[in-house]
């Protein structure tokens, strides 16, 4: 299996949550209720040009796609589905953090103009933004055969798109902990073991609100898909504890990957598709999904408001979820497919890489984990200042 992507890539794409920016205030304000900010469904879509004009623009993140091992410049999935289709596909590796981008394209949606884009890939909880703001259309399923039959029921109605009519998960993953066990000498099993006494000083968190509060409630035995504002304080006031007595090292982006393989760090906050590419080096960091339960999150698909080639584009995003295309693409991102059918694509690989990877639960979750994952209810706009407020001074942003 070549290792490309996932160490590299994901340092770009689950970055912190910035201070409050003037995109953040934005999102913020106009959630609660901004007039010129929201747009109703009538006001959403614009002349579809997909029929006689065969393109599509695609701005997703870096490295999140399956590149050919000689050049990487080429694309082979995407090649293919403009060889099988006649569609060309426009694609950007433009999106880097998700407030930036926010910042980047929302003043023409919220003034009611094409972004220039057909087809956006952000995190969900940024998702959530977008869909309460109105700003992307409502897929047709008809056109979309493969989403509809095989993608993951895990994922398949978070809270701020029950039923997925809106995005559709492009790769997903898991927040949950990573350990260095020949340094440790035991097991990692729960979340309050980042709190042991032959921790301190050598535990980090995630920094960013939105990628650290969920696994923390769970520590705690809440249920993130209805988690309260008390509980949200209440982790608060452990990080605050915890911070005071020297447990935590410091908050982090993905460079908690470095300090991990340095072994400066012991235990900390960490994605699972990142985890994948360090035991290729280092095989005694281990990741585990705490008996109490860990994240799954996803970064999603989305057709912006004004897009002019949708059709296209919902057939590009089906053309990902059959299953032999799916797996093509989880050898290379390494993430958890959101396309379980692709397990058995792998699975029957006369390449032996590529047939073991079917049987890595951080691809392919079994029954075990999967009955630990959960996707949090995402912050909603009237929380968002307040809580950001309180875990920005935490953390230091």
């Amino acid at each position: 299996m070549p290792q490309t992507s996932s160490r590299t890539s994901s340092v770009s794409r689950r970055s912190l949550l910035r201070a409050l920016s003037g995109a953040a205030a934005l999102g913020a304000a106009a959630g609660c209720g901004v007039p010129a900010a929201y747009v109703a469904p009538g006001d959403r879509a614009v002349t579809d040009d997909s029929a006689a004009d065969k393109k599509l623009t695609w701005a997703n993140w870096p490295l999140y796609i399956d590149t050919d091992e000689h050049n990487p410049n080429r694309r082979p999935t995407l090649e293919a589905f403009e060889r099988r289709t006649g569609i060309s596909v426009d694609y950007v590796e433009e999106i880097n953090d998700n407030d930036e981008f926010f910042g980047k394209i929302s003043p023409a949606l919220m003034n009611h103009q094409s972004t220039g884009r057909d087809l956006i890939v952000v995190s969900d909880w940024m998702c959530a933004r977008f869909v309460r703001l109105g700003w992307v259309q409502e897929m047709d399923r008809a056109r979309q055969p493969n989403v509809a039959k095989y993608l993951d029921p895990l994922l398949r109605s978070p809270a701020f798109d029950k039923g997925r009519r809106f995005t559709v998960p492009w790769q997903s993953g898991i927040t949950g902990i990573a350990y260095n066990r020949g340094k440790i000498g035991r097991e990692i099993r729960h979340v309050k073991d980042l709190w042991a006494s032959d921790l301190k000083g050598r535990v980090t968190l995630l920094s960013g609100l939105d990628e650290s509060f969920a696994l923390l409630m769970q520590g705690n035995g809440v249920d993130i898909t209805r988690w309260t504002a008390d509980d949200f304080h209440n982790v608060c006031d452990e990080v605050e504890r915890e911070i005071h007595r020297g447990q935590i090292r410091r908050f982090t982006g993905n460079d908690y990957t470095k300090d991990l393989v340095s072994g400066d760090v012991l235990a900390c906050q960490a994605y699972s598709g990142d985890v994948i590419q360090l035991q290729a080096d280092n095989p005694d960091i281990r990741f585990v999904v705490p008996e109490e339960g860990a994240e799954l999150w996803s970064d999603s698909l989305m057709i912006p408001n004004r897009a002019r080639h949708k059709a296209n584009a919902e057939r590009l995003i089906d053309s990902y979820y059959d299953p032999a295309v799916a797996a093509k693409l989880a050898t290379w991102v390494t993430y958890v497919c959101p396309v379980p059918a692709a397990r058995d694509v792998l699975a029957s690989s006369t390449d032996k890489d590529t047939a073991s990877l079917a049987d890595n639960p951080l691809v392919f979750p079994d029954s075990g984990m999967r009955a630990r994952l959960a996707i949090a209810r995402d912050i909603t706009s009237t929380e968002r200042v307040e809580f950001a407020q309180r875990w920005n001074r935490i953390v230091g942003l």
